[in-house]
């Protein structure tokens, strides 16, 4: 399995550090040098495990810990940073943070602790969130996904509009709730968005885009997901 990581640190030396070690254990690493641009980043792409520094700019870690833990209860976090007082500990645990490591620290300890998270989130949750209907199948969460004719990995977006349907497979889904639900208020776009997803959704998924079995339009509402 291709691990995904991100590693939130804005001392720059560190930051290279990281990431050379983590690609040399064969992970996929991606980078952020603040608060920010790390929610942005972990909204627009999925991870096996985040890491976290506290004391970056525009947004500290531990605002950074308390939204993602909002928005995804699963996806581990381990602080790696300087602040270590037991409070410091303390409150990086209690707002969701699964490990907490202090600088400096030991290499071999830290590679340790990401594997030990990687293996603790692993094959069993993954297992829990594969979804199949007719000859497709869906991994919720490496965003894995094939077809009678090849594999390939969706985006963010397709992935929570396909697990919103199915959650409420057989039930029509208005296009004001999947925008609500999948978009948010933060950025409302137009009900054709919905329509083109769908559209891709029945490229991938459909035998015959143009006669769907899975996802249906229901006029003037929205749609309705049906497995068989």
């Amino acid at each position: 399995m291709n691990y995904r990581i991100l590693v939130v640190e804005d001392e720059e030396h560190i930051l290279q550090g990281l990431t050379l070690n983590l690609e040399l254990e064969n992970y996929t690493v991606v980078t952020a040098a603040n608060g920010v641009d790390a929610l942005k980043i972990f909204r627009e792409e999925r991870f096996n495990l985040v890491i976290l520094d506290v004391m970056i700019p525009e947004i500290d870690g531990f605002q950074v810990c308390e939204t993602i833990r909002l928005e995804n209860q699963r996806v581990p976090i381990l602080f790696l940073t300087a602040k270590n007082t037991s409070e410091d500990v303390i409150s990086g645990l209690k707002i969701g943070a699964d490990d907490y490591l202090t600088k400096p620290f030991n290499l071999q300890e830290f590679l340790l602790r990401v594997k030990i998270l990687l293996r603790r989130s692993g094959s069993e949750a993954e297992e829990l969130n594969v979804f199949k209907f007719g000859k497709n199948t869906i991994n919720f969460i490496t965003f894995e996904a094939s077809n009678l004719k090849e594999n390939f990995f969706l985006t963010k977006k397709e992935v929570m509009l396909l697990k919103l349907l199915a959650e409420r497979e057989g039930q029509v889904v208005s296009r004001d709730l999947i925008l609500e639900e999948v978009w948010g208020y933060d950025v409302y776009p137009s009900t054709r968005t919905v329509d083109n997803f769908i559209l891709t959704l029945r490229k991938y998924f459909e035998e015959d885009p143009k006669k769907p079995k899975f996802f249906h339009s229901i006029r003037s509402v929205g749609y309705k997901f049906t497995a068989s």
